[in-house]
């Protein structure tokens, strides 16, 4: 193919052989994108193809823990955020709101708070013999609503002072509810999903940071990010450049009931 066009922030890109890829118009949004597999220099110098094979991303993307300083420009988190509201949503309410941090210091701060939060609200193991009493059927509902504690390491990770639950990313993209209802987790994760995919096909990783999704939740995290009171905060996703290769990690066999 002799050029081929691709949509990136507000910019249409064409690409020639001889001359690499030149703006050519702006247009409003990063929702049509016609490429083919040729390269494109992206954020931290890598060079990718713009649009992959879906396949290819979804058994490619990884959970990144390790980020270079690079900044991530305005336009690709745009583009980032326009794939994430092209999920599907429940009854297509669409209720996400995004919230982007971009300063350190700031992001320094939340990952201090969350880590102190998740560590002040770890559950008390109560005594065998109440575990026993509350195993009555007219008590029995209480083991279900009590807390869930996390795996031992992660409370032994939070304790330690040099632990960045965002891992010195650049960017956290915070997708909230704009309002609670009985699908807003399933309708952001969708969102998250997309917005985790789009950022690996472009050359970037990404993580949910499940960690700090208790304390950006709390009045005084809402706060922090001007997020309304009435919003339900769900997926914190960093984004940035890998500082390393992600490892594949080992999948088990699924579950699979077939039914005719």
């Amino acid at each position: 193919m002799d050029a081929t066009r691709v949509l990136s922030g507000k910019l249409l890109w064409r690409h020639e052989k001889q001359f690499g890829w030149t703006a050519i118009e702006e247009i409003s949004s990063c929702g049509k994108v016609q490429a083919e597999s040729v390269s494109i220099s992206v954020v931290g110098h890598q060079t990718r193809a713009p649009i992959m094979e879906l396949m290819e991303a979804i058994l490619g993307r990884r959970s990144v823990r390790d980020y270079r300083t690079d900044p991530v420009p305005q336009e690709t988190i745009i583009c980032l955020i326009d794939a994430a509201i092209h999920a599907p949503s429940a009854i297509n309410q669409q209720p996400w709101s995004f919230s982007v941090v971009r300063g350190q210091p700031l992001l320094d701060q939340i990952s201090h708070d969350a880590k102190a939060h998740m560590l002040n609200v770890r559950p008390t193991a109560l005594p065998a013999h109440l575990y026993e009493t509350l195993g009555k059927p007219d008590l029995a509902h209480m083991l279900n609503v009590r807390p869930t504690a996390l795996p031992a390491h992660l409370y032994e990770t939070l304790g330690k002072p040099d632990f960045h639950v965002f891992y010195h990313a650049p960017v956290l993209i915070v997708i909230s509810a704009i309002e609670r209802g009985p699908w807003i987790a399933e309708d952001c994760a969708l969102a998250a999903e997309n917005l985790m995919l789009a950022a690996h096909g472009m050359g970037l990783g990404s993580c949910w940071i499940g960690l700090a999704q208790a304390w950006l939740d709390t009045p005084n995290g809402k706060e922090t990010l001007g997020i309304p009171d009435s919003h339900v905060v769900v997926a914190p996703i960093i984004v940035g450049v890998p500082g390393t290769v992600a490892p594949a990690v080992p999948r088990k066999a699924p579950e699979v009931r077939w039914i005719d």
